[in-house]
């Protein structure tokens, strides 16, 4: 069969047809089709609508031979390339990605068509998303292959033989949230076809760097660490007598290892990073994180046999288990780099440092032309940027679209905007559609800051868009578009940073729920581990619940160990993570916890009830809920479990207040068991049409839950942290591929509510716009795939054609 969506233009009535690739449907019961393929719907197709600012990047490559042409890849956005010093970026490796979490890319020297990229970034923070194995290229990025190590978790290194494309070594973490045996340093001699672990310090410390000696390939160096991200706290590090995590060092390729031991006087060892320099072959830089005064900068200058501290300057080791990146200047060996929430360098072998400014803090990767050391490219949380100057200019960041959004907010404009809060940057709206008011900056100016901070979220007010409710780490703030000013009211007044949420009187995340009342824009509820309200824009509240946290007292503490604190507010557990008020009844408020209770009332706040579904094990984060547009009674869940080393969906349904829940999500009905899930949604306007968004891409099921189709359709793997469905649309934040929109889902409410596949017919139209803002996109050419999409002018129209109907689509158009 065929479904095809065409457009009609208003003003010209020119018809412009979409593919219509084959399909398979029946009907189960007669009333209700039951679509057995998702290519049904391979004429939908999803727009990104910005913002094109970038989001995190923690590896970059290239190579000299073409010194315009670098390599980027984001934490959850993909690979990107640009031919053209940073201009332009395009995404080179969507249709083969698994994931989108990027955590080394390396070109080979002997021959730069030959790309490696291994998944999963290094910076473990809360929001880190796992890899999936490694990928290479022999085209220079035109085209990929899957080459292995898909349980290897986090790889954070990848290098190549100088003089042979086909060996390879790869540092691999393993999973960041548990033990594992797949973890360590791996080696290929066949291109990857295979590969043997020949470094496995245990099944809970893995590799996080590999150097090769630049003129004796047989010498290796590769740095072991423990690093273990729960959603309470992070680890970095053990005690160095246990010889596993530390320096350890090859002289036969690889093959066999020796452990090189600093002799530290804590007697601790955490994340360590190495450079290397064919300036001085036998010179070996090393980050070391341990206890001060002896954390900071190693030298060896014997090819790693000995070693010296020779900086511990306090910066270059800000947050270790984030950062850790040093690199050498490959003609002058006392040039070096240190990345951290900081840009370092020093001109004398790391005795003294200067700070030097990149266009955005926190950073992460460097590479340096080895025949032009003034020609860099350089990456931090803002994205990647090229310096042909040595770091004094820098390329732009805003040809990115790899933001990652915590949620998307809708207002109720016309057209409407979306919000949220960006990681690394500010909280941002940007149109879903081209507004009616010019920008001679194009796209990028329409997007506007609205208060709070990174972590959002931003909500605006219903009827009176101008006021944004925004969060910033727990701290509740009102903006007013009229004036520029926001207003912050916290609760508490209790600032997160450096504090044990133990000591805490009301425990706020750094991502907080506000909710906007359905049915009084004057009411705002906001949540620590109780569930406060306002109807006074946050002047006052008053706590309408008790703890509905589980609140275990052990995961009660100041985040970092065994040597570095890193107290951000960020590992605060025991607290709300979603509130919603049914939109059916008022008074009826959901809350959900990210250490796992679900609790409900039914009086506004009066009496509250734990109903959290029996069979969902412990302690995971209840990041969505979703009450239904139809029916007070029944509401959704999705539980995410991934920091607990829990990949399995988890999407629950109740129709009796909580009473009891039906997993949607068993793992054999379309969402695959190692598929963790981030967000549900019903259609407003059908009943048990739902949309689930997971670490890889977005469900649809037609019949509440019972089986789930893929609908990604365009759109890159990258992890779905939120979705909201208005005027019969689907709006979606992702965390690293920025907004995207569905238009005109109504092809969909007909699939589900009952499709006669047998049958030729024309699909229900719904209501359009008449609007001269002429939609397209800013850009030409490839630029276009990366700058925001706004919906063209006109009439969608969908057609159905039964399969193995051969016939002439004719549209007449007759008022």
């Amino acid at each position: 069969m065929r479904h095809t969506r065409l457009l009609l233009a208003a003003a010209a009535a020119s018809l412009m047809f979409l593919p219509a690739p084959e399909a398979v449907h029946a009907q189960d019961g007669g009333a209700r089709a039951t679509v057995l393929d998702p290519a049904t719907w391979d004429g939908l197709a999803y727009r990104m609508v910005g913002p094109t600012r970038g989001g995190r990047v923690t590896a970059v490559a290239g190579h000299p031979a073409h010194p315009a042409t670098f390599y980027m890849g984001a934490t959850g956005g993909g690979v990107w390339k640009t031919e053209d010093w940073g201009v332009t970026w395009v995404p080179i490796a969507d249709d083969v990605l698994t994931t989108g979490s990027i955590g080394a890319i390396r070109v080979a020297a002997s021959d730069s068509d030959v790309v490696y990229v291994g998944t999963g970034s290094d910076g473990i923070r809360s929001n880190v998303i796992a890899g999936r194995g490694m990928f290479r290229s022999d085209d220079a990025g035109r085209s990929w292959r899957p080459i292995g190590l898909e349980r290897t978790g986090q790889i954070g290194a990848v290098e190549i033989h100088p003089d042979d494309a086909d060996v390879a070594w790869a540092a691999a973490l393993g999973s960041p949230f548990g033990k594992n045996p797949e973890r360590g340093v791996f080696k290929t001699t066949d291109g990857g076809r295979t590969w043997r672990a020949v470094l496995t310090p245990s099944d809970s410390v893995g590799a996080i760097d590999v150097e090769v000696h630049p003129t004796n390939p047989d010498i290796v160096y590769a740095a072991a660490w423990r690093g273990q991200r729960k959603p309470w706290t992070i680890i970095s590090g053990m005690a160095e007598s246990a010889r596993e995590d530390g320096i350890w060092r090859s002289e036969d390729g690889g093959e066999t290892w020796d452990y090189v031991a600093l002799d530290l006087p804590s007697g601790l060892i955490g994340k360590i990073d190495f450079a290397v320099t064919p300036a001085d072959p036998d010179r070996v830089y090393a980050l070391v994180e341990t206890n001060e005064p002896d954390e900071g900068l190693y030298r060896s200058d014997d090819a790693g046999l000995t070693w010296r501290l020779v900086s511990s300057h306090q910066p270059i080791m800000d947050r270790p288990f984030y950062y850790t990146n040093v690199d050498a200047d490959p003609v002058n060996p006392d040039l070096v780099y240190v990345s951290a929430t900081q840009f370092w360098r020093s001109m004398n072998g790391g005795e003294s440092w200067e700070r030097r400014s990149t266009p955005h803090g926190d950073n992460h990767d460097l590479w340096i032309n080895p025949d032009d050391p003034q020609i860099m490219v350089q990456s931090n949380d803002g994205g990647a940027n090229v310096t042909r100057d040595g770091g004094e200019t820098w390329s732009t960041q805003h040809n990115q679209p790899t933001a990652e959004l915590y949620q998307v907010d809708l207002d109720d404009r016309f057209p409407r905007w979306l919000y949220a809060g960006q990681q690394d940057n500010s909280t941002i709206r940007v149109p879903a559609d081209q507004p009616a008011a010019s920008s001679l900056a194009g796209a990028e100016g329409y997007w506007e800051a609205v208060g709070g901070c990174e972590t959002g979220p931003a909500v605006p007010k219903p009827g009176e868009p101008e006021i944004v409710y925004s969060n910033c780490k727990g701290r509740f703030g009102r903006y007013s578009e009229r004036t520029g000013q926001e207003k912050q009211y916290y609760v508490g007044a209790a600032n997160m940073y450096g504090t044990s949420p133990a000591n805490l009187e009301y425990r706020f995340q750094r991502v907080v729920p506000i909710e906007v009342s359905p049915h009084d824009p004057n009411v705002v509820y906001h949540g620590s581990q109780f569930v406060h309200r306002t109807t006074d824009e946050g002047v006052t509240w008053e706590q309408i619940s008790p703890d509905l946290t589980a609140f275990r007292p052990e995961r009660q503490m100041v985040s970092g160990g065994p040597i570095t604190r890193d107290a951000t507010g960020e590992e605060h557990y025991s607290t709300l993570y979603a509130i919603e008020e049914s939109p059916v009844t008022a008074g009826v408020i959901w809350a959900g916890a990210n250490d796992g209770p679900v609790h409900v009332t039914r009086d506004g706040g009066g009496s509250w009830t734990d109903v959290t579904p029996s069979d969902l094990p412990p302690e995971g984060r209840v990041s969505i809920i979703d009450p239904s547009p139809h029916d007070a009674a029944k509401a959704y869940v999705a539980v995410y479990r991934t920091l607990l080393g829990d990949d399995r969906p988890y999407i629950y349904r109740t129709e009796d207040y909580g009473s009891s829940w039906t997993l949607l999500t068993p793992g054999d009905n379309g969402i695959s068991e190692d598929t963790p899930t981030r967000v549900i949604r019903e259609d407003p306007d059908q009943p048990g049409l739902l949309y689930a968004g997971t670490e890889y891409g977005i469900y649809v099921s037609l019949d509440d839950g019972a089986s789930w189709l893929p609908f990604r359709q365009n759109m890159p793997v990258t992890p779905i942290t939120d979705m909201k469905v208005a005027d019969g649309d689907l709006f979606i934040s992702t965390m690293g591929r920025s907004f995207w929109v569905m238009d005109n889902l109504t092809p969909l409410h007909q699939m589900a509510a009952g499709l006669d596949a047998d049958v030729v017919q024309l699909l229900q139209p719904r209501d359009a716009h008449r609007i001269r803002s002429g939609g397209g996109s800013y850009g030409f050419g490839d630029v276009a795939a990366v700058r925001p999409q706004y919906r063209p002018d006109g009439i969608m129209v969908d057609y159905w054609i039964p399969e193995g109907l051969q016939a002439d689509v004719s549209l007449e158009v007759l008022d």
